[in-house]
This record gives C-alpha cells, structure tokens and sequence, in this order.
C-alpha cells in the first residue's frame, strides 16, 4: 500500500523532496501547499518539471486532502513552524518536517516540544524532525560511530557545506552582503547562521546519557569575501561580497568542552583557503574513532535523502514527539530502486565523489577559516 503524503513548501528544498517522492514507489502524492501566489494554482507535477499529476498546488495546508504524511519543508524556526505543524497532527497526520530546531527540541524548546509530543500522542501519529544537519551529519551519525568505544571522552566535528544549491534560507547566512552589511545586519539578528546547532548537540548528548552543563553557541562570522563572481542556483555572490560564513556551538559537561562543532558554509572555489571535507574525531576509551569525507558531505542533497528515506519511518514509528536517534537505522536507510546500468563496486565514474577515511588513530587535520 502506498503512503499518501502530502507537501507542504514548495522552496528549494520542498521540490527536491517532492521530485524524489514522486519517483518512489510506495508513495503517493495527494497535495501540496506553498504561501507562493506564483505556484498557488499550478499542477505540481508540471511545477516540478514533469507531466500533470492532477495535484493541484494550494494556499493554506488546512485545504490539504487527508493523508498518511505530511513533510513540511518551510521556517528553521520551531515557533512559526508550530503554526503548521500543530494543525496538521490534530488532523491526525503523521508529520516530518525539515525545520532544524525540530530535531531535538527538548532542551531549546521545552515547553512546545511537549505540548507537540501531546498532541501528536493525542492523535495516535508521530513528529519526527530530520534533514541532514541536524538530523544525521552531526548527532545520529557520531552516535552511531560512538558505539565502537566503551566511553566517550569527546566528539569533535568540522564542517564544510556547500549552499549553492539553496535559495530562501541563505539571507540567514549573511551570505552575498558586504562586510559592513553583514556586521549590522548581523546587529539587528537578520543574519543568525545555523538554525539547529542545539538540537544536534542536544540529541548526541542524549544519546550519551550526558547531562550538560551548557550549550553555547557562537556569533557567525565572515570566512570568505570573494574577489570574483560566485553564481548559486538562486544567487549570484559579487566581489567585495561575503560567500563563506563559519558556525560554531560547543556543549560543557562539568566545565570541559566535550561536544565541539563547527561548520563552514558558502560558495565555494578550489582556491580558497577553507580546508575542503567533514572530520569526524571521536576519543574514547580505548581508541579514538575518526571518520573523513576529504569533499564532504552535501548538504542539500543530504537534506533531501534524510527527509525522503525517513518518511516510510515516520508512519510505522511509535506515536509522539521523535529524533532521527529514536528510529532503527535500517528504517532509514536508502529505499529508492537502483537503477540499471549504474557502477558496481570497484568501478570508476568522474561522479563519484565520496572518499572517506576509518582509523583507529586517525591523523586529525583542522578544517581552517580563510
């Protein structure tokens, strides 16, 4: 039987994961809905690219049919997404949502994450927060890597996350502005950097059974002014403007820094100094665990796969408020049919670009700002 889901937010993010539902095979979509007066109107399957589906895109999810799920891919902020998601759990859907500080509101947002929690029990359906960060790249996966020492001592995590793909949540970023724009409108909270940083290191201390002292989150800061052209799928960066940010948070546990992550996001070019990959260095017990993506991760896509493969996950799971830690791996694990004619292992294609290291004691390389 195939799940029927519902989009609401049809930015960047929301097509992305539209467009792979819509390839899957044990998933329907039945309705959409975007505040956009440009896409309110439209057939979803020739918005997105393809042939009519006879999905007819609304304005207000209250329209939407009933269904299975409903993925909600709209604000980083949990208080005008509770707006949203609220209504839609008291319809009884199961809802998944990309909205970062969903992941792990328990801390950051106590008082919502309970009265979600309630009401997704009320109604018998779940709330899952999931995307790639937080979601997976900086708590489930290092808690997963934790599992192969007896004690963590630390968790150590550099990032470096390519936005080009991205459109609406960039002015968060600062990104595209010049230095002086980027310090006032730093001043007066338009730009904020990374929703999400809480909850990431929320959910892996939890998983740790650690009882922090503290979470403290850094002010972004300009990494990167480019001296030529920068071009995104939504945004052209000039010279002399911002087109890299770093991000840091730390979590303290009896005045030691044992959860320490820091991200690099913009446009970036070969020339630049920002260290390319994500590294992982977790020191344990008995050895240290390192894991490297000399490329890193993709954000964007990584988004897109956490949200799509978890959906199944979010119908099945137990009623409630949950994080991307409460559910098996194996639920969430890639379900999209492979296709004919794709590299075998040992095979060679220009498109393959992950390259990751495992040790036991890794040689652990700072990821530098430029």
């Amino acid at each position: 039987m195939k799940i029927r889901t519902v989009v609401v937010g049809l930015g960047a993010t929301g097509r992305a994961i539209a467009s792979s539902l819509l390839r899957r095979a044990d998933v329907e979509i039945v309705g959409a809905a975007d505040r956009d007066p440009r896409v309110v109107g439209q057939d979803l399957g020739v918005l997105l690219g393809g042939v009519a589906n006879g999905v007819v895109v609304v304005s207000d999810p209250a329209e939407l049919p009933a269904a299975d799920l409903a993925i909600v891919a709209t604000v980083s902020d949990l208080h005008r997404a509770a707006d949203v998601l609220l209504p839609l759990l008291e319809r009884s859907y199961n809802v998944l949502s990309i909205c970062e500080e969903l992941a792990h509101p328990w801390r950051s947002h106590p008082d919502l994450a309970r009265r979600l929690d309630d009401t997704a029990k009320a109604h018998g359906v779940t709330v899952l927060g999931s995307g790639a960060n937080p979601g997976v790249l900086m708590d489930t996966l290092p808690l997963l890597l934790t599992a192969l020492t007896q004690r963590v001592e630390s968790v150590r995590i550099r990032r470096r996350t390519d936005m080009s793909r991205y459109g609406a949540i960039l002015a968060k970023f600062g990104l595209g502005l010049t230095p002086r724009e980027f310090a006032t409108a730093r001043s007066r909270g338009e730009v904020v950097g990374h929703h999400g940083f809480e909850q990431a290191i929320g959910a892996l201390a939890a998983g740790l059974g650690w009882d922090l002292d503290s979470v403290d989150v850094g002010e972004v800061e300009p990494a990167v002014v480019t001296t030529s052209p920068r071009v995104g799928d939504h945004m052209r960066i000039e010279p002399g403007q911002i087109a890299a940010v770093t991000h840091a948070a730390r979590g303290v546990l009896k005045g030691d820094v044992v959860i320490d992550l820091e991200i690099t996001f913009g446009f970036f070019e070969p020339a630049d100094e920002t260290a390319a990959g994500d590294d992982y260095r977790i020191v344990g017990e008995e050895q240290v665990v390192g894991l490297r993506s000399s490329v890193g991760f993709d954000s964007f896509l990584s988004t897109v796969a956490a949200a799509v493969n978890a959906s199944a996950a979010v119908v099945e799971a137990r009623p409630g408020l949950l994080s991307m830690g409460d559910l098996p791996a194996r639920s969430v694990a890639a379900k999209g049919e492979r296709r004919a004619g794709r590299a075998s292992l040992g095979a060679t294609h220009s498109r393959d670009r992950e390259s990751t290291t495992w040790g036991g004691r890794p040689t652990w390389k700072e990821s530098g700002t430029a």
